[in-house]
């Protein structure tokens, strides 16, 4: 009898970031951002500006992808794989209808990170991991007011993930100091916040460690 896959032991969960949908100050936002990244342990950073132009998009990129590179935090742009491509961002995070991995992987080079947004659906992410995503994200797991969401994902999809693939998964949605601990130990490699960072009423620095603190505690 053929022996099941082995899964090697993963790296303990991480925190990424992603931006308000709207940065009215980005030279405010920027030093925001750089006490938020000084105060814990972040992966990466998604740059999600909803609406915005491209001239717009850039500009942020402009502004933030030396504050949080030279901190060693990635700089992934939501969506749009041509704009990631020029600006020189680590890497682009799409959604189900924001073209193909093959198609921004051709655009960004094979080190580019390709990350696609799941829903609940591990048929959605396997498609994605066998068509060469570096990381696949599941949600939302909770009520969220950055986007409109209709899929609810139960946790265990982070946990049959986390035991039987290799590509690493991002729980999002919602997710809060108080909750990010029970989505570090469903499974997930990535914990993505936004609004548990930038609308913590102590600062965006101690929404940062709340939720390091909260993951830590899994370890």
């Amino acid at each position: 009898m053929a022996k099941p896959p082995v899964v090697s032991e993963r790296p303990p969960c991480r925190l990424y970031l992603i931006t308000p949908q709207s940065i009215p100050d980005l030279a405010a936002f920027a030093r925001d951002l750089e006490a938020a990244l000084d105060a814990g342990d972040v992966a990466a950073l998604q740059i999600r500006l909803k609406g915005a132009n491209d001239a717009a998009v850039l500009a942020a990129v402009a502004v933030l992808k030396p504050v949080a590179q030279s901190r060693g935090v990635a700089v992934i742009l939501n969506d749009r794989a041509d704009l990631a491509a020029r600006s020189g961002c680590d890497g682009v995070h799409l959604g189900q209808s924001d073209g193909t991995v093959s198609a921004a992987r051709t655009m960004m080079g094979r080190d580019a990170m390709i990350g696609v947004t799941c829903h609940d659906s591990r048929e959605l992410a396997m498609d994605a991991a066998e068509a060469g995503a570096d990381y696949v994200a599941f949600g939302a797991f909770f009520p969220t007011a950055t986007k409109e969401t209709i899929h609810r994902p139960d946790p265990e999809i982070l946990t049959i993930w986390q035991e039987t693939v290799e590509i690493p998964c991002v729980a999002i949605g919602g997710i809060t100091a108080e909750t990010a601990g029970d989505m570090a130990r469903a499974g997930a490699d990535f914990v993505a916040v936004s609004a548990a960072v930038w609308s913590d009423p102590e600062g965006p620095a101690a929404g940062v460690r709340k939720l390091c603190e909260a993951i830590a505690t899994t370890v």
